[in-house]
């Protein structure tokens, strides 16, 4: 089998379960991904650059299917992989449509290859005037579902397409440098030696022109750098911290900002998390980078579970939310989400603020941290706590570092709120 129509087949398996439910990290993880023969990297591109564009190709195979749709959800997400590889133009048109016909026995769907070959040659025969058929569905003209697209338009009149469009590009690629090991411009000049391409966004901040593999950044595996969003890393400087500090990472997995806290200050950190799997990796990143914290298998939003009475000068509390920010970095958000999430992911980031308030010491700081553009849960949210809960007010940010990011070349999507308790 040619490597394009095995790439195509293991990224049609995976599309599959995608569109069926499943969660994209967590297929592509999978062992059976690793066994598939495809170069990975193949793969990824197919399936990440396909649930980008997903709408646009959903909307195709309705315009050009007779039957509205292939009749197996593997053969139909085949089209659509096949239809991000023509569009993409990685690749000669006529090598996509013989590939993905090739693809069809590898997916043992031998009577769907004459179908598959005649929905792309269509296509290809027909392309401008399909694009200007479905140009008319939102869904397929900016590549997020109605509701989200509705929703951006109400909430950002001016910003909304530009916020639509960062959804569907590529990710950039921010390092956050330790400064308690060298100087920010000390590791551009190391990246430079190595021929690494970098500007600095931030005082810790180097954005990579292209993406490069954490192996190939020097230090990476003795600590001296970590990947880091330029966005996500304006948490541990709101959060006004200072050597001898008693800190809470609420929220901690992967383990990315509890780092950050721990080389911006000599503070007590303890680092909770939900998932047993993920405080591991706390516990990983936090080894490699030299750190040490209490890290805690708890959730944060029952302390009677784990806390022991001591209060906390400062919290961080990076909420669970709809990641409608970082969808560029996990494209299959936006299609798994419904409309309705935004008002379950509001409740339970209300019950972990009301929470997290009863550790907090008197004269504290927490600082709220979403990676979601939905007002629902953020401004909402915060501005309801602070009216029902005595004794709590909302903080100044500086200018520079605004309370509502929104996704663009440099950085992803983010809220940020800081929250301080009465003495």
């Amino acid at each position: 089998m040619a490597p394009l129509a095995e790439a195509l087949a293991a990224a049609a398996r995976l599309v599959a379960r995608v569109a069926a439910g499943r969660n994209l990290s967590l297929e592509v993880q999978a062992p059976a991904l690793e066994a598939a023969g495809a170069s990975r990297a193949a793969v990824m591109d197919l399936c990440y650059g396909t649930l980008r564009r997903y709408g646009r190709s959903q909307a195709i195979v309705e315009a050009l299917s007779r039957r509205g749709a292939a009749n197996d959800p593997t053969v139909e997400a085949l089209l659509w992989c096949a239809l991000y590889a023509l569009d993409s133009g990685r690749y000669a048109d006529y090598t996509v449509v013989d590939q993905a016909a090739a693809a069809c026995v590898e997916l043992q769907q031998f009577r769907a290859k004459p179908f598959v070959n005649a929905v792309l040659r269509q296509y290809l025969r027909t392309r401008a005037a399909i694009d200007a058929r479905i140009a008319a569905n939102p869904a397929a003209r900016y590549c997020h579902p109605e509701w989200w697209i509705t929703r951006l338009r109400k909430a950002y009149p001016d910003a909304w397409e530009n916020i639509l469009a960062a959804g569907n590009s590529h990710p950039p690629m921010c390092l956050r440098v330790n400064l308690q090991r060298e100087t920010r411009d000390a590791y551009a000049s190391r990246l430079q030696a190595q021929g690494i391409a970098a500007r600095a966004v931030g005082n810790a901040a180097l954005l990579l022109d292209k993406p490069v593999p954490s192996g190939r950044l020097p230090g990476f595996l003795d600590g001296a750098v970590s990947v880091q969003d330029a966005g996500g890393q304006q948490a541990a400087a709101l959060l006004d911290l200072h050597d001898g500090q008693r800190v809470l990472d609420a929220c901690a997995a992967p383990g990315g900002k509890s780092a950050h806290l721990l080389e911006s200050a000599r503070i007590d950190l303890t680092a909770l998390d939900i998932d047993a799997e993920r405080c591991a990796e706390i516990t990983r990143n936090l080894a490699r980078l030299g750190l040490e914290a209490h890290v805690q298998n708890a959730d944060c939003s029952a302390p009677e579970t784990w806390w022991d009475g001591k209060p906390f000068a400062r919290v961080l509390a990076d909420v669970a939310c709809s990641a409608s920010g970082i969808v560029r970095r996990h494209p299959d958000i936006k299609w798994l989400r419904r409309a309705d999430d935004l008002a379950g992911f509001a409740a339970r980031q209300s019950r972990i603020l009301d929470a997290l308030w009863r550790v907090l010491a008197p004269g504290g700081k927490l600082l709220y941290v979403t990676c979601s553009v939905f007002p629902e849960e953020n401004d909402a949210v915060v501005d309801a706590f602070i009216a029902r809960t005595v004794g709590a007010r909302r903080s100044a940010l500086p200018p520079d570092a605004g309370r509502q990011l929104l996704p663009n070349p440099e950085h992803d999507g983010f809220f940020f709120a800081l929250l301080e308790k009465s003495a």
